[in-house]
C-alpha cells in the first residue's frame, strides 16, 4: 500500500499568530453596536414573515430601523475623529 503525502504545505498552517491581534479586537469592538442593531433589525424583520404587520410591529421596525442608522452614523463618526492630522480626507 502506498501512503500519499501532501507535496505543499496545509492550507492553514499552525501558528502562534493564529490569535486576533490587539487591533483586530479592537476593530470587532467598535463595530459591535452596528451589529447589535442590525440583529434587532432582524429580529423585528424575522417575527413578520408568518403574520402581517400590526402598529406595533411598524413601531418596532422603524426604531430598529434609526438605531441602525444611528450606530451607522456613530461609527462613521468615530473612523473620522480617529484620523492623524494631515491625511487626505
Amino acid at each position: 500500500m502506498k501512503h500519499i503525502a501532501a507535496l505543499q504545505d496545509t492550507v492553514t498552517p499552525w501558528t502562534d499568530g493564529l490569535e486576533p491581534s490587539e487591533a483586530e479586537l479592537n476593530a470587532l469592538e467598535a463595530e459591535m453596536p452596528v451589529v447589535l442593531a442590525e440583529v434587532e433589525l432582524l429580529d423585528a424583520l424575522i417575527v413578520l414573515l408568518d403574520r402581517p404587520a400590526s402598529e406595533f410591529d411598524g413601531r418596532r421596525i422603524r426604531r430598529a430601523h434609526h438605531r441602525v442608522l444611528a450606530a451607522r452614523r456613530d461609527a462613521a463618526n468615530r473612523a473620522t475623529s480617529t484620523q492623524v492630522p494631515g491625511d487626505a480626507a
